[in-house]
């Protein structure tokens, strides 16, 4: 493939949101201009006049507080009559501008045909006049028609070539904003994926150790501990034996030693308390018994 293709490939894959979205909104403003009903303007023009010489920044301050009225309930009313529409139509049909430096109102009256849009207008310039002269005498200035509404030759709205700029501009918009959501989903780098953690090796399941629970006093001991208690005893034993044969040798020798020196009361004693066991051995059997 030459580089020119390719270099037209790729703007077309950059750029086709906006070639596809601007042509689609310039044809959706044109179909907007094509189906929606016409609309006229007319304009009429009130003049504030002083009555004494000299006093033209009176009348300009005038016409600005007069211009706010021409859409006010009492104004409104007179002109409903004439022109057939209710007060609340001709509220959304007409509005007022006054210029900072000129005592002049303009009173702009708009409809669906050019005679009605002029008719309105007038209607309430006169009004307008006919309101603001009742009280002449205190104000010291006069409201004079200046020129009437002329018939417009052409709608106001809508207009071809506004409608299809403004659609243009509308599709050129929403394309760019898909564009760039397109580049910016390809310039995201992929998550990198989480490392794995290490598999712990399963511990031993730890045994409760259990409190030892106090026996009763009746009750029999477990038979390592009766074991335990039997070598003990056993130990005892040895030892008591081998105290006994060496008390009994001594009571022995002591004996014949007596027997030929002629006392054997004290070698008898010492037998018999040789054989016999200590008192203190004795409590300890008792106690274990």
């Amino acid at each position: 493939m030459t580089t020119p293709r390719r270099r037209a490939r790729h703007l077309v894959r950059r750029w086709w949101p906006v070639a596809l979205a601007v042509p689609l909104g310039a044809a959706a403003g044109a179909g907007y201009a094509v189906v929606s009903h016409p609309s006229y303007a007319a304009s009429a023009y009130v003049l504030v006049v002083p009555q004494n010489p000299g006093e033209a920044a009176t009348a300009t301050n005038f016409a600005q507080a007069y211009g706010r009225l021409a859409g006010q309930p009492q104004v409104l009313a007179v002109a409903a009559v004439e022109t057939g529409h209710t007060r609340a139509q001709l509220e959304s049909l007409v509005h007022g501008t006054t210029s900072p430096d000129a005592p002049m109102i303009e009173i702009t009256g708009t409809g669906t045909r050019p005679q009605e849009a002029a008719q309105t207008a007038d209607a309430v310039a006169r009004s307008l006049v006919s309101f603001a002269n009742t009280s002449s005498k205190d104000t010291s200035v006069r409201l004079v028609t200046l020129a009437p509404a002329a018939e417009p030759d052409k709608p106001t709205t809508p207009s071809a070539a506004l409608d299809v700029a403004v659609g243009g501009a509308a599709g050129l918009l929403v394309g760019a904003l898909v564009m760039m959501t397109r580049r910016r989903g390809e310039a995201a780098p992929p998550e990198a994926a989480e490392p794995a953690e290490p598999v712990e090796a399963a511990e031993a399941p730890v045994e409760p150790t259990t409190p030892a629970t106090p026996r009763p006093r009746g009750e029999e001991p477990p038979a390592a501990d009766r074991a335990g208690q039997a070598d003990e005893a056993g130990k005892t034993g040895q030892a008591e034996e081998t105290e006994k044969m060496e008390k009994t040798e001594k009571a022995e020798e002591a004996e014949e030693g007596e027997e030929a020196e002629g006392q054997p009361g004290k070698a008898a004693a010492a037998k018999k308390s040789a054989e016999e066991p200590p008192a203190k051995e004795k409590a300890t059997a008792g106690s274990g018994r």
